[in-house]
Formats: C-alpha cells, sequence, structure tokens
C-alpha cells in the first residue's frame, strides 16, 4: 500500500510515518516511480508503536522491543526486553516523583501568596 493509505488507515501523518521509517520502525520498498509500498502487516506495526509511544518508550528502545510485539500490547519475552522495559519504568517513577514534588512546591507557593 502507498503511504497515503497506510496514513489514512493508521490515522498517522505521512510525514510521520516517513519518520518512523528513517528510525528503523517500518519498512518499504521503492517502487519504480520511486514511491514507498509498504506491505499489510504495516499497518499493525504502525498500531504497535502508537502503544509503545504512549507508553512513553523512545524510538530507539521501540526498535529494540518491535521484533518481540505479538499484537498492539503484548511482548515475547525477549533477551534485554524486561530489563530495558523495568529501566524505562524506573526513569517513569522518578520523573513522577519530581512531578510531585514541584506541585507539592507549586501549590504551597499558590496558597501562600492567595492567603489560604
Amino acid at each position: 500500500m502507498l503511504i497515503g493509505e497506510l496514513a489514512q488507515r493508521t490515522g498517522v501523518s505521512e510525514r510521520l510515518l516517513r519518520y518512523y521509517e528513517t528510525r528503523g520502525l517500518i519498512g518499504s520498498r521503492r517502487l519504480a516511480n520511486g514511491y514507498r509500498d509498504y506491505g499489510e502487516a504495516a499497518e499493525e506495526t504502525v498500531a504497535r508503536i502508537r502503544v509503545l509511544l504512549a507508553a512513553g518508550l523512545p524510538t530507539r528502545v521501540i526498535r529494540q522491543i518491535l521484533p518481540c510485539a505479538v499484537g498492539t500490547s503484548h511482548l515475547r519475552p525477549c533477551p534485554g526486553v524486561l530489563d530495558t522495559l523495568r529501566e524505562h519504568l524506573t526513569a517513569l517513577d522518578r520523573r513522577a516523583d519530581e512531578l510531585a514534588r514541584a506541585r507539592e512546591i507549586l501549590v504551597h507557593t499558590i496558597d501562600r501568596t492567595t492567603g489560604a
């Protein structure tokens, strides 16, 4: 399928699909006229990518995880994948703690400013 059709089927812009391709997340073959031709599996791959991006994973990690993906939300136990996901979860937990502390400071500042 051409990039426009893949974009329409997935709701992902052509520009973003090209980006996914440059990052090694999806592949295409070139037709004689230079157009990209994506296989039928590309639609499901893009759905997987979107789920993994929504989980906050960077594309470099997604590239590592994609070969282990089954469906849009299940992974086979590939070497190193669980360690990578655990590391990312730890990083997210740290960010969540930092945001919670920042929120507390902001609430305190607002309360002091308004006299509440």
